[in-house]
């Protein structure tokens, strides 16, 4: 890997250990102390950067982490990259009959929905397939994962944040259910889709008065197996005040949701299956039947980065180790591709602490000046309109959309956001007003880091000006 040139003599360069008065203005408010941040910011192709805050201490950067992620995806796999789901048969379908069992083989696809699964499967209709004389084989052989568990990071196993990457995951192991209030009052009417197959969805709500407020914090989900056929149970308290609604659950691991999915939705697109479905291994001599291809990556990390999508992280971080060899396994070797990477590219990786790449994680850990770095390579590399496409625009879409508003710098950010409890993080890039594109990084680990968004408001609209405070006449 080619070298970018002269980095490590930036790095020891002079530079300012004050924070903006804006900034730390922002944060005395609040009581962070600013031992608690971590501010790197320097102009691309400047030699001095114009803030240097405690940037050599690793910190946690929350949902920060997948830039590093989004940064190796695309210096190893390419942004053209994609996945693709194929389908097998024991041998060609006759007369509409596949004599033999069909597999369903998983590539790491990190945007296989319901209606990708529908065309797939419609395919294999249109093309004759109505009946399987076997079963469907889920192979989910593509990579090695180590134990995972979903309750561990917030105790919140069934949020589906929390679903750990899955070769042949299907939307996201998300669950839809809807609310839709009764005439009469009372508990709601609750609709689950997609339809799982042998997987009922009962309602154990009851009613209550007063606001709606937090709905979603006084229900619950939980998965029992009373018998042979899983039961997902939906309780809590409802209020006829909250209308209809919506809410996402993803109370089935990855892997008995999309065994369930997959049956239910060959039966929804007319198909018969006289066996089971579960999990094995393609054979070799099998026949190709159909396959589907995911987008690209840069779309992917698009939707990744903008909406801070921790499922499609995880599964990059898995694709990366799954195209280094996979051992010990696909996370753990995608771990140190990300740390090989970042080293290759002259990134002072003192600190680094990779998890699962998507910043859900009490201990990951980089500096502001790692990640401030890592922007400025990005910014060289031919893949860097896709990079920095992937962000959320300040003031527009994404998770920075609420950001800036009312600011003159709204617009002028291609940001990534982050927060977790104690933690809470933005980098990216900044066109100031004079046309000049910044590359900045603002760590805050702090009991108190939920109230630095405004100190981190002020950091970019500090850089929109020029690296000056704002003038007095503006009221800033």
């Amino acid at each position: 890997m080619r070298l970018l040139g002269g980095l490590s003599c930036l790095v020891a360069l002079p530079a300012l250990a004050a924070l903006p008065a804006p900034v730390a203005d922002e944060l005395s408010k609040v009581g962070i102390a600013e031992e608690s941040v971590a501010v790197w910011v320097r102009r691309i192709g400047g030699s001095e950067a114009e803030v240097a805050h405690n940037d050599d201490i690793a910190m946690n950067p929350a949902s920060v982490m997948k830039l590093v992620t989004t940064f190796a995806a695309f210096d190893v796999l390419g942004p053209t990259h994609s996945w693709q789901t194929r389908v097998f048969g024991d041998q060609a379908p006759r007369d509409g009959v596949l004599d033999g069992n069909l597999y369903l083989v998983g590539d790491g696809d990190p945007a296989l929905t319901l209606e990708r699964l529908w065309r797939l499967l419609r395919g294999l209709r249109q093309k004759g397939v109505a009946e399987i004389q076997g079963n469907i084989v889920m192979d989910r052989s593509a990579w090695r994962l180590p134990p995972f568990d979903a309750w561990a990071f917030d105790g919140k196993g069934t949020r589906p944040y929390n679903i750990g990457p899955d070769p042949l995951m299907i939307n996201f192991s998300a669950l839809r259910l809807r609310f839709v209030p009764m005439p009469a009052g009372g508990p709601p009417r609750v609709m689950a889709d997609p339809p799982l197959d042998g997987v009922a969805v009962v309602s154990a709500l009851h009613s209550s008065p007063g606001g709606c407020g937090d709905w979603e914090e006084r229900l619950d989900v939980e998965l029992i197996e009373p018998g042979n056929r899983p039961v997902i149970r939906v309780g809590g308290e409802w209020r006829d005040t909250c209308g209809e609604r919506e809410w996402f659950v993803a109370p089935m691991p990855p892997a008995d949701y999309s065994r369930a999915a997959v049956a239910g939705m060959w039966k929804e697109v007319g198909g018969r299956l006289t066996g089971r479905v579960f999990d094995g291994v393609t054979p070799s001599e099998a026949v190709p039947l159909a396959a589907d291809r995911s987008p690209t990556l840069a779309e992917i990390a698009r939707d990744m980065n903008k909406w801070s999508n921790n499922v499609q992280a995880r599964h990059l971080m898995a694709s990366l180790g799954a195209s280094a060899g996979g051992l010990p396994d696909s996370v753990t070797a995608g771990a140190r591709v990300v740390a090989e990477r970042l080293a290759a590219a002259g990134v002072d990786g003192r600190g680094l602490v990779i998890e699962n790449g998507a910043g859900l994680s009490r201990i990951e850990a980089i500096s502001a000046r790692a990640l401030g770095q890592m922007l400025e390579v990005a910014f060289t590399r031919p893949w860097m309109p896709e990079f920095v496409a992937s962000l959320a625009l300040a003031g527009f879409d994404g998770t920075a959309r609420h950001r800036l508003g009312g600011s003159p710098a709204r617009g002028y950010a291609h940001v990534k956001t982050g927060s977790i409890n104690g933690a809470r993080a933005i980098a990216g890039y900044v066109l100031d007003r004079d046309g000049h594109r910044h590359a900045l990084a603002m760590l805050v680990n702090d009991p108190s880091a939920w109230a630095s968004r405004a100190a981190q408001d002020a950091l970019l609209e500090w850089v929109w000006y020029g690296a000056q405070q704002a003038p007095a006449e503006d009221g800033r």
